[in-house]
């Protein structure tokens, strides 16, 4: 059993520990936050035996992966700071807020002996793995063609403290985009150029729920961002990120020489639609997941069951730094008018077979044998 320690106990912790409490290959054994009670309160509430600062977390010996859970402006030196304590890293999204930040964390992870991986852990989804199968098995042909849409009026109408989503490293690009940008890497291989335009229809925005509702709050990143991608492969994408948009739709849409494939790319689950062959004009092909269902945290265990197997997890430390770079490149085609080449790349990853079950025991001893691909 891995060892685990949670360091943030705002909301979005309780995603994690609703689901790697229940894991039996990882035990969360501390929780820490700036705010002491607070950490306290969540680890009373899922039965964490440790609670306390991070300086303490970290040196508990049983902790051997720590799952970041700060704000993004944060990431990069609580990640540090766990590296030098010698604890793998499980980051949530982005990696860090700028590639110098991002290469310093995994090339202090690859010296420290230890491993890097980040979310978003949906691309280990029962949903996106039936997608990525059946595009492995060339189900719809060569993928040809991309569309992604994720549009909505903005998180400000309903999170009690939405600032930091409008801050510097958040806006649609990087509170949504991490999870549209990794899939597609994911599904279609690493980027090679981007062209975006971004606009800020709004630069003040209102707390619409909570203790703080009313309050105004400064806008400081694009929340319209609309992007032409060409990937490696040749294929080409068009995507759209908006906060600013009174309908509600996500779409990922691939389409191939032989059909077309709808991936539910919004959560864990869902069926993956499909319209093969040549009468494109067919009724939609709906085919449920198989396996077992899994939550947010997954990508923690993975990463857990990686170490023990010496290779590389599959939301891996090279990915994440892939999806930063695609990230901050479109920011700077914004800013400047023109396309801009991506630098990095990204290994390509097979699917998790069928039968992969994250409540399934695995019997490993955990070790702290550093995997492959974390740079």
């Amino acid at each position: 059993m891995t060892g685990v320690g949670i360091i943030g106990a705002g909301n979005i912790s309780d995603e994690y520990l609703r689901s790697l409490t229940t894991y039996p290959d990882v035990q969360v054994v501390g929780i820490a936050d700036l705010d002491v009670q607070r950490a306290r309160a969540q680890a009373e509430a899922y039965g964490v035996p440790f609670a306390g600062t991070v300086d303490e977390l970290l040196a508990l010996e049983a902790v051997q992966i720590v799952v970041n859970l700060t704000i993004p402006a944060a990431h990069a030196d609580v990640a540090l700071a766990a590296i030098a304590a010698g604890k793998h890293v499980w980051g949530e999204k982005p990696l860090t807020l700028d590639l110098a930040a991002a290469r310093a964390v995994l090339d202090a992870a690859a010296a420290a002996g230890v491993v890097v991986a980040n979310a978003p852990d949906t691309i280990l989804g029962e949903g996106i793995q039936n997608a990525h199968r059946l595009l492995a098995e060339g189900a719809i042909g060569t993928p040809q063609t991309l569309l992604t849409l994720m549009q909505g009026p903005g998180p400000d109408s309903w999170h009690p403290r939405p600032q930091f989503l409008f801050a510097r490293g958040a806006g649609p690009l990087f509170d949504i985009g991490p999870y549209y940008v990794s899939t597609m890497v994911q599904l279609l291989g690493p980027v090679a150029s981007v062209e975006a335009l971004g606009q800020t229809p709004r630069t003040e925005r209102v707390i619409g729920s909570g203790p703080d509702a009313g309050t105004v709050f400064p806008v400081e990143v694009s929340t319209h961002v609309s992007v032409l991608t060409r990937f490696r492969s040749g294929v080409v994408g068009t995507s759209v990120y908006s906060f600013d948009s009174g309908l509600r739709r996500q779409t990922f849409e691939i389409t191939g020489s032989a059909g077309v494939l709808e991936v539910p790319v919004s959560g864990f689950d869902g069926a993956t639609r499909m319209l093969a062959g040549d009468d494109r004009v067919a009724d939609w092909t709906e085919i449920p997941p198989p396996g077992v269902h899994r939550e947010r945290g997954v990508g923690v265990l993975e990463m857990a069951r990686a170490i023990r197997d010496g290779r590389a997890p599959r939301a891996s430390g090279e990915l994440a730094y892939h999806a930063l770079e695609v990230m901050l490149a479109i920011e700077e085609s914004i800013d400047s008018g023109v396309p801009v080449a991506i630098s990095s790349t990204a290994r390509p990853v097979d699917p998790l077979p069928i039968e992969w079950d994250p409540t399934a025991p695995t019997g490993l001893t955990a070790t702290t044998t550093p995997s492959r691909g974390n740079r």
